[in-house]
């Protein structure tokens, strides 16, 4: 019997990342084209995950793997995603959903990281890397654990790639924020930084980041470059690859030796054994459309217009 394999977007609030997103899907279709592939958005975008499992079921799916389309475990990835899926799994008794493991530090987006670092440098006037700084901007949760991740890999670029310095930086939530990584790295006197989001597509919080950069280099005799994001790159769909040949085995599981979940973690000790709830039942399938000449963002939701009364 055939199985399905469902893409597990987070949504986003701009055109122009869902319509990447997207892209992706249909390069994955391609790529698992053994499989029924379907895809759905956890907020702010149709189709919902719902839609999407009751369709392949529909199509005679009994077994679905569940890709999050995620780079690191925080709270979508431990507990907003595995409380859809097995909340759906709940409404059919033969039906199977596998979730996989999120990309999170993987060699695939090492390398990928390297390739992009090289081809921007490739671009520029030679400096040496022990004179150029590196700094890497991941999205930011308020769980630890998926922030370490975000320092890891930015180590072993740093040691493996031979920069004079590396630090990280936080879109949202966490700290330090891009502009306060840029402020910390411009006392340290690099003529050249590299700013390298660990984003896969486009959307509100990459073009903020690109706007940070731009901004600050206005004021700064030093130079701060910004790179592409990750995209649909061969070496994260091999990564893709790699977590759904666990999610089939049964290997793809997740960190849980420093999840605030399920350990005591210093400074979030009373967010152990919390229920595993999704907390964005409030903006599910809510959609934006962001008019990029005046930013204004209009809600185009029927559930929104429906409780409006309009």
């Amino acid at each position: 019997m055939k199985k399905g394999i469902l893409l597990c977007g987070h949504g986003s609030r701009t055109k122009s990342g869902t319509d990447a997103f997207k892209g992706m899907v249909d390069i994955l279709k391609k790529r698992y084209a053994d499989y029924e592939v379907d895809y759905g958005f956890l907020e702010f975008n149709h189709p919902l995950y719902e839609a999407s499992v009751e369709r392949m079921y529909e199509k005679g799916i009994r077994e679905i793997y569940a890709l999050p389309i995620i780079l690191f475990a925080g709270s979508h990835a431990k507990n907003d995603i595995p409380y859809e899926l097995n909340t759906l799994q709940s409404y059919h008794s033969d039906l199977t959903i596998k979730m996989g493991k999120h990309l999170g530090v993987s060699t695939f987006l090492l390398d990928l990281s390297q390739k992009i670092l090289l081809e921007k440098e490739q671009e520029l006037p030679t400096i040496p890397r022990k004179e150029t700084a590196l700094i890497v901007v991941g999205r930011g949760t308020t769980d630890p654990d998926a922030n370490s991740d975000v320092h890891k890999l930015c180590s072993m670029l740093w040691e493996g790639m031979g920069f004079g310095f590396a630090t990280v930086g936080y879109s949202g939530t966490a700290y330090p924020s891009v502009k306060e990584s840029l402020e910390f790295v411009e006392k340290l006197g690099f003529k050249r930084t590299y700013v390298i989001p660990f984003f896969f597509f486009t959307g509100i919080l990459l073009e903020r980041i690109y706007k940070t950069v731009e901004d600050f280099n206005k004021n700064s005799t030093n130079k701060y470059i910004s790179t592409k994001a990750f995209g649909s790159d061969e070496l994260v769909l091999k990564a893709f690859d790699e977590r759904l040949d666990e999610a089939i085995n049964g290997t793809g599981n997740m960190n849980c030796q420093v999840c605030k979940y399920r350990k005591q973690i210093v400074g979030f000790e009373q967010e152990q054994g919390k229920e595993q709830i999704g907390h964005h039942l409030n903006v599910k399938g809510i959609l934006f459309e962001e008019d990029e000449k005046v930013g204004e963002k209009k809600s185009i939701s029927k559930k929104i217009k429906n409780i409006l009364g309009i």
